[in-house]
């Protein structure tokens, strides 16, 4: 492409008046996806990596590359539909990620692993409800026997003052009207 493809005049009607000139955009360069920049091959409009593995972030296809292969993954998105390519590159590269960091169990490892936390967790929560359990029994016998040793301490509520036992009516009664109670062993109250 030289500069006088890209420069056109315009004619106006007018002699007076200058040439126009006007450019045409620069042409996009766009750079190869993360997987062609590191398979070293040209990287083509209809690029089946392309989607997946954004220039950006190279790392990615870095390691499903060492893990499966190029071709592998090549192979196995062609053989799915466009709508879960995306779901098994991320599904790819996790696996890959696991086998790095795990050779031989990958996956499955870091399964196994989080299973058996899950199973320690549940036994250790069916301690903890038994251990609150076993203190929320501890509190009620304790509340019922603090309410059974107050109640043979002082007269039962449901029975009234000139029918207990512990007073008398005297007959005598203050300003108000009100009763006055005595013990039955003399006049002198406890409280006074």
């Amino acid at each position: 492409m030289n500069l006088a493809d890209t420069i056109t005049t315009t004619s106006s009607t007018s002699s007076s008046s200058p040439p126009l000139l006007t450019l045409s955009p620069p042409p996009i360069i766009l750079s190869p996806c993360a997987a062609c920049k590191i398979l070293r091959r040209r990287c083509v409009d209809k690029c089946l990596l392309a989607p997946y593995f954004p220039p950006t972030d190279p790392l990615k296809f870095t390691v499903a590359h060492r893990v499966f292969g190029a071709s592998n993954i090549i192979k196995f998105l062609q053989d799915l539909p466009e709508s879960h390519r995306a779901d098994a590159v991320s599904s790819m590269v996790y696996e890959a990620n696991a086998r790095i960091r795990d050779p031989i169990y990958g996956c499955a490892g870091a399964i196994c692993k989080l299973q058996k936390q899950v199973t320690e967790l549940q036994a250790q929560l069916a301690r903890t409800r038994a251990d609150l359990l076993h203190v929320q029994t501890q509190h009620t016998n304790f509340l019922a026997l603090l309410m059974a040793s107050s109640s043979m301490q002082s007269p039962p509520i449901n029975q009234s003052p000139v029918d207990s036992p512990n007073f008398f009516y005297d007959g005598d009664s203050d300003n108000n009207g009100a009763l006055a109670y005595g013990s039955i062993w003399g006049e002198d109250s406890l409280w006074a």
